[in-house]
Parts: structure tokens; sequence; C-alpha cells
């Protein structure tokens, strides 16, 4: 029998993976809030680089009350929200479970695993995805969607490929979701902050999408210049990122689609 799913935040990240492990099989449960009766009416619908879908049936909810013990919780809200995680979390895991964070930023794990216990493994999902919310129950994915995967160990020390993370891959993989198992987690935190934080910020200063900031010269130095102060602050802690990681991220910022970026949508 398969793994059951709960989703927090059925939005651009919880939405479309949510999608996609149920258009897989899975069974999945999704938390709405002001989707909630849409959702219900109509469904959820992706549009996609990799071919539109709509769900119209899903199991959706508006209390985390009226929802099951699930295998796996996804947790895909903004991270401005998780001061709700200790009211939301505890109904939904049991002995056994595990917690997968979607989001983005550094201390996310440690909270988390704090209000579950030491029953529950806690991971992080680092996504590499543009998708955007365009409206209720409607995602719309952009480019990309690869997943890293990491086990969360107190103070953030390795832990290896686990098993939770070979049978959560195995699921995502059935969905045709990327997934990359890491044995460190706070080094890929640190790498994605290395194209987080130069992108999300210059966006919304310079009034840009991504393709607009590397098209501009000085735009490009910027984020370039940006990208290698993360770098230099991780290796403070240790964390060592090759100079051909900036470079390779560059690479790929110039052949995506043009991408609004999760900060710009909500600053405008």
């Amino acid at each position: 029998m398969g793994r059951s799913y709960a989703v927090l935040g059925t939005g651009a990240i919880g939405g479309f993976y949510g999608a996609r492990l149920q258009q897989a099989g899975l069974e999945m449960h999704f938390l709405l809030r002001r989707d909630y009766e849409y959702v219900q009416r109509n469904g959820l619908a992706i549009s996609s680089i990799q071919g539109d879908f709509t769900l119209p049936k899903v199991k959706g909810y508006n209390s985390v009350k009226d929802m099951p013990r699930c295998d796996v919780v996804l947790i895909a809200l903004k991270s401005t929200h998780n001061h709700l995680l200790a009211q939301l979390l505890p109904p939904l895991v049991k002995d056994g479970s595990v917690v997968l964070t979607l989001q983005n930023g550094l201390g996310i794990e440690p909270k988390i695993a704090a209000l579950v216990g030491q029953s529950v493994e806690v991971l992080g999902g680092l996504c590499f995805i543009c998708s955007n919310k365009n409206g209720p129950g409607q995602i719309r994915h952009i480019d990309y969607g690869q997943i890293q995967l990491a086990a969360y160990g107190l103070n953030y020390q390795p832990q290896g490929i686990t098993t939770a993370m070979r049978q959560i891959a195995t699921d995502f993989e059935r969905a045709n979701i990327p997934i990359k198992l890491e044995e460190n987690l706070l080094l890929a935190r640190w790498q994605k902050l290395v194209w987080n934080i130069p992108f999300n910020g210059l966006s919304v200063v310079l009034d840009a999408t991504t393709d607009a900031i590397m098209a501009d010269r000085h735009g490009q130095k910027m984020a370039e210049k940006l990208m290698r102060e993360v770098v230099a602050i991780a290796a403070r802690y240790g964390l060592n990122i090759p100079e051909s990681f900036i470079q390779n991220r560059l690479e790929d910022t110039v052949k995506m689609k043009p991408y609004r970026t999760s900060m710009k949508i909500d600053y405008d």
C-alpha cells in the first residue's frame, strides 16, 4: 500500500507537487484556506511545460482537525507563517511519520523537529522550480522542477542518505518529479541561497524578471557579486562551494524562461 501525504500550503509549490503526486496515484490530503470552496467545486488545475492537467476531485480540508494522520507531511507554507506549525503539525503526524519541508531559508528544520519529537524524521526539500499561483486552484509551472532532498540531524550534522529519503524519492520519481539525494542538508541550503538571495532581492530592487536582470550588464554583475558574498559567508561555517557552482547557476539563469520571483510577486 502506498504512502499517504498531507500538504500544508496548496500554492505554487505545494499545489504543483501535491497535484503531481495525486496524478501518479498517491493518497493526497490538501489543507486549503481561501481556495477551499473553489477547489472543492472545481479541483486543481495545473498549467505546465510538461503538460497541462486537471484534478477534478481532491481531498481538500479547511482545518487540520478534519485531516487524517499521514505517513508524510509536506510543508509548503510561506516561512513567515511558520508560527502556525505548532497548531498544524501535531494533529497530522504519528510515530514513524516523516515531515518534509519544501520551504526556503535557514533554521527551519530545528523548529519543526522540536514540534514533532524524535519519532518523526524531518527532511529538507530544496525546490529548483519556477512556478506561480495564478488564481484559486490554478498553478502555472514555468520551468525546472527538481527537488534536492536531505535529512536533518541535530545541529545540522550530515545524516547521509536515509531510508525515508529513498522511499519518498521513489514516490516523487513515480510522479516524474526529478529528485537528487544529498548527504549534507546545511550545505544544500547554502547552495540554494547562492541563487535565492541575489535574484529574489534584485527582482524587487530592479523591478525586473530574471531574464531582464541577466540581460543587463550591471544587473548581472550585481547578481554575481551577491552570489560571491553568500559563498564567502558559507565558507565561514566550513561549507565549501566551488567557483564552478556560481558559474553554473548564472548559466542556468540565462537559459531559464523569464521568471518573476516569488519575492517579487509578494512585493507587488
